[in-house]
């Protein structure tokens, strides 16, 4: 097992890998740009390096800071967490031929399942469902093949994700313009202006499968989860198991990413992903070779420290369990809390964190990589952390989940708290009625009401009760009390 490891990443992934490094008694490394030099993810590691860079993003994405600081500090691997460089074939390569081990998989793999139209090709070759498309490379011929798969469709960039080069088309005359506009984002982001087109699902549910691989073609499944709750493409609320799923589609799903993951020879933790149309049809969507924002809620069902699994299998442990040994219990449920404004389009918010209070309890599990004092910029992702609740069943998790966001207290920046818990009380979400265009159908019922004025009071007198908060308002000189004898 490694010794030492440094962690290519920051805030609240950082955080939740630094925590198995510490359980494991492996010293922690961190990298910082100076605007994070007081960051949790900084104090909390054995040791912290800064990299240079004018913009704050860069420093996290300086291949070559990054891999001279793994040296200069005697880390033996890095690990990447999530987003950054944890899906760059390159940077993994790169990692690997300076004598050190990435924690994820095989460069190659990352190249085959990160372009989505070599990705679909490799899927449809293993027998995995892959919904109609077409993937043709000039623009012409993918105008005309889309008009033979039919309306509505997708156009989706090959090299990208998060909703980035993404457009919906419904008839054959909005075709052109949105194939040239989502080429264009492409480009802009990715640095790949290839895009594709399937047939759009209505009304679809995100599914996706949680797998580990030892590189060797052993691979387990650690069930699914649901994430068809989401705005702008990015998920804001993830649940296992899936509810209202028919047992032997929930099977054929677990086989489907394990048979994807087995022919790729994979390695480490990964995640396929699956769109799931409303008469039990499923297409593979993608595959992300990395640790996914949403792993803790599988965590809480089987009882699994995902990190410790991939630190285990990149030392050349493999796999510490077989499938019939993994067995889910009870649900979990987690809320992305983010730094945005719901009742403006979800558009991101910047502040300084003023308060921060984390509710208590068994069941409950905060992942965050925020601190009081510390400032929200719009230079990072408006993720500052994770709520996870856990219960016997899918009920008693998420009025778990809601009691914990009633008593979360995050005061200084604008968050959305207030409006996941009123998703997790929508009489639909209870239900388990869920697909991916459930916030936009439901927008109305889960708009904010306006104060009552005897919220608002009882809201003012718990921040009068905060040492805190009074200390920073009621803290400053009273003028005419401090400047002695003088007066004009």
């Amino acid at each position: 097992m490694f010794t030492r490891v440094l962690i290519a990443n920051r805030g609240e992934i950082a955080c939740r890998i630094l925590r198995t490094l510490r359980a494991q008694g492996i010293a922690s490394v961190a990298v910082f740009h100076h605007e994070d030099r007081g960051a949790p993810h900084v104090t909390l590691a054995d040791e912290a390096v800064q990299l240079h860079a004018d913009v704050p993003t860069a420093a996290y994405l300086d291949q070559a800071q990054i891999i001279a600081a793994a040296q200069r500090t005697g880390a033996q691997a890095i690990h990447p967490g999530y987003g950054f460089l944890s899906e760059n074939a390159g940077f993994a390569e790169r990692v690997t031929a300076a004598g050190l081990t990435f924690i994820g998989p095989d460069a190659a793999v990352i190249r085959l399942m990160g372009d989505k139209i070599r990705a679909r090709a490799f899927a449809i070759e293993q027998g995995v469902p892959v919904a109609p498309n077409v993937d043709a490379g000039d623009p012409q011929t993918l105008a005309a093949g889309a008009l033979a798969v039919g309306f509505p469709l997708l156009i989706k960039a090959a090299a990208g994700g998060g909703g980035k080069g993404m457009r919906i088309v419904r008839t054959a005359a909005e075709l052109p313009a949105n194939l040239e506009a989502a080429a264009a984002e492409a480009q802009r982001y990715f640095g790949d202006g290839r895009v594709y087109a399937e047939r759009y699902i209505e009304r679809p549910r995100h599914i996706e499968v949680q797998v580990l691989g030892d590189g060797a073609g052993n691979v387990v499944h650690l069930f699914e989860r649901e994430c068809s709750l989401q705005r702008r493409y990015q998920k804001i609320v993830e649940e296992s198991p899936a509810p209202n799923l028919p047992q032997q589609l929930r099977r054929d799903i677990w086989a489907a990413a394990v048979a994807l993951a087995r022919a790729a020879r994979y390695r480490n933790a990964g995640t396929v992903e699956f769109v799931l149309a409303p008469d039990g049809a499923f297409y593979f969507l993608e595959m992300n070779t990395r640790l996914q924002v949403e792993h803790p809620v599988t965590e809480c069902v089987l009882g699994v420290d995902l990190v410790a699994e991939q630190l285990r299998i990149a030392a050349g442990g493999g796999l510490s369990f077989t499938q019939a040994q993994l067995r889910p219990r009870g649900h979990a449920i987690e809320c992305r809390i983010c730094a945005e404004e719901p009742e403006h389009d979800f558009r991101p918010a910047t502040g300084r964190v003023g308060i921060l209070e984390v509710p208590a309890g068994s069941n409950v599990r905060f992942d965050g990589g925020i601190a009081a004092g510390q400032a929200i910029t719009p230079a990072f992702d408006s993720m500052l952390g994770k709520l996870v609740a856990f219960g016997p069943d899918r009920a008693a998790a998420a009025a778990e989940l809601t009691r914990a966001l009633e008593e979360l207290v995050l005061l200084g920046v604008p968050t959305n708290i207030d409006y996941l818990a009123r998703v997790l009380r929508h009489p639909q979400f209870l239900a388990g009625e869920l697909h991916t265009g459930f916030l936009g159908e439901h927008a109305a019922g889960l708009a904010a009401a306006d104060l009552p004025q005897e919220r608002a009071a009882a809201t003012v007198a718990a921040l009068l009760a905060q040492p805190e908060f009074r200390a920073g308002a009621f803290g400053v000189p009273e003028p005419h009390a401090s400047i002695g004898f003088w007066r004009n």
